[in-house]
C-alpha cells in the first residue's frame, strides 16, 4: 500500500467547502494585496500565539529577514543559532550582513543546546535564535534567561500551535520572544497554497516597524521612511489560512495521536529511537522523526514499498560550502553532525488511516526483523 509523505489532497478534501469559497470571494473583490483577509488572518494568529501584534509578510524566509531589520541587526554583527535547521533560519542572517554563529544542539529533542548558546555569547551578539524544530517548543526560557536582554528571535516555522509551560504557565510558539516568526510554506500544519509569513510581538515599537518594512519601508503610500522589502501577503493566501486556522488544533492532535501509534509500534525494535519530547512541551508534530541504524538503507526499503519519508537535516549547516568562509571544520559541532546522519522522518499528517499507520509501522519493524503485524 502506498503511503505519501504528505497528503494534501486527503486534507483539501475535508475542508473543500471552507476554503474555495473564501478564495472566490477574493476573487469576486478583486482585492489581492494585504486588505480584510490579510488582518482578519492576522488577528487570529496574534489570538492564537498570545501576542499583542501579528503582521503578514510573503513567507517564512522574509518573517525571519524582516524581524532582524527591525532589530538593527547588520554588518559586524553576531546572531547565535543551530546548525540543524532549514536554511533560511542562517541564510538571512548572512543576507542582512550579519554573522551567523553556530552552536550544538541538544541529541534527544534536536533543539539549540542552551548551555552552547550562552557559552556563545561575546560583545558583537546581537541576537540568538532559537528553532521550535520539527513542532517542539525549544527552552527558550533557559536561553533568554543568560541573554541580559540580547534579543530572542523564535524560528517558530515548525510549530505554530505548539506550547511550552514557562513558570507554570502554558505559553504559546512566538508568545515569549522578542519577535516570532511563521512559515505558511503548504506542507507546514498550518499551510497555504503557495507562500506566506507571519511574524508575532508584544512590542507596538517593533509592530510598526515591522509593519513599514514589508511595504518598501513606508507607513503611507509612496512615502518612505527606510528602505524596505516588497514582503506583502496575498489575500488569497491569507483566505485560505482563515478558512484552515478553526481545523488547526485538532489536526495538531490529530498528528499528536499518530506520532503516539508509531512509538508503540517501534518500542521494542532497538535499533528504532522515537522523538524524545521535553515534557514541558507540547509538540505540533510537524514531523515525525526518528534516529535509526542503517538510516540511508531503511529510506530505499521504505520507497521500494512506496512508502515516503524524508532526511531533515542531510547536512548541518555549519558544514555547508557557502558558510565555509565561517571557518567550521567537520567535527566542530557532534550532535547536529551525528544526527543528520541517523534522523529519518515519516508520515505523520492527520488524515492517515489505521490501515496506512499499520503499513508504514510494519515496513520499519520488517526492515529490522521484527514480525510487521503489530
Amino acid at each position: 500500500m502506498p503511503v505519501p509523505l504528505l497528503d494534501l489532497r486527503a486534507q483539501f478534501a475535508t475542508i473543500r467547502d471552507d476554503v474555495v469559497p473564501a478564495l472566490m470571494k477574493v476573487v469576486d473583490d478583486q482585492l489581492f494585496i494585504l486588505g480584510e483577509p490579510v488582518e482578519h488572518l492576522e488577528r487570529g494568529v496574534a489570538a492564537l500565539s498570545h501576542t499583542a501584534h501579528a503582521i503578514g509578510c510573503a513567507n517564512g524566509t522574509d518573517a525571519l529577514l524582516l524581524a532582524y531589520r527591525a532589530l538593527d541587526i547588520g554588518r559586524g554583527d553576531e546572531v547565535i543559532t543551530t546548525p540543524f535547521t532549514f536554511f533560511a533560519t542562517a541564510g538571512t542572517i548572512h543576507n542582512v550582513g550579519a554573522t551567523p554563529v553556530f552552536v550544538d544542539i541538544d541529541p534527544a529533542t534536536y533543539n539549540i543546546s542552551p548551555a552552547a548558546a550562552l557559552a556563545a555569547v561575546t560583545p558583537r551578539t546581537r541576537a540568538v535564535v532559537p528553532v521550535d524544530l520539527f513542532g517542539q517548543l525549544a527552552p527558550i526560557e533557559q536561553i533568554a534567561a543568560g541573554m541580559n536582554g540580547i534579543p530572542v528571535v523564535e524560528d517558530a516555522a515548525q510549530s505554530i500551535g505548539a506550547s511550552r509551560t514557562i513558570g507554570g504557565v502554558r505559553r504559546m510558539a512566538g508568545e515569549t520572544a522578542t519577535i516570532g516568526t511563521f512559515s505558511f510554506f503548504p506542507s507546514k500544519n498550518l499551510g497555504a497554497y503557495g507562500d506566506g509569513g507571519m511574524m508575532v510581538t508584544q512590542s507596538d515599537e517593533i509592530a510598526t516597524r515591522l509593519r513599514r518594512l514589508r511595504v518598501h519601508g513606508g507607513a503611507k503610500q509612496y512615502f518612505h521612511d527606510e528602505v524596505g522589502y516588497n514582503s506583502r501577503l496575498d489575500a488569497l493566501q491569507a483566505a485560505v489560512l482563515v478558512a484552515k486556522l478553526p481545523h488547526l488544533a485538532h489536526w495538531s492532535a490529530g498528528r499528536r495521536a499518530n506520532a503516539a501509534y508509531y512509538n508503540s509500534a517501534f518500542a521494542d525494535v532497538p535499533e528504532v529511537t522515537t522523538p524524545v519530547v521535553a515534557p514541558e512541551n507540547e509538540s505540533i508534530f510537524n514531523q515525525y522523526t526518528l534516529r535509526v541504524d542503517r538510516r540511508d538503507e531503511l529510506q530505499a526499503y521504505l520507497k521500494s514499498k512506496g512508502i515516503g519519508s524524508a532526511i531533515y537535516y542531510p547536512l548541518p549547516l555549519h558544514l555547508q560550502p557557502c558558510f565555509a568562509y565561517l571557518g567550521y571544520k567537520e567535527g566542530a559541532l557532534p550532535e547536529a553532525e551525528r544526527a543528520a546522519k541517523e534522523v529519518l522522518s515519516l508520515p505523520i499528517y492527520p488524515e492517515l488511516t489505521s490501515e496506512q499507520l499499520d503499513e508504514v509501522a510494519g515496513t520499519v519493524r520488517a526492515f529490522y526483523g521484527r514480525q510487521a503485524s503489530l
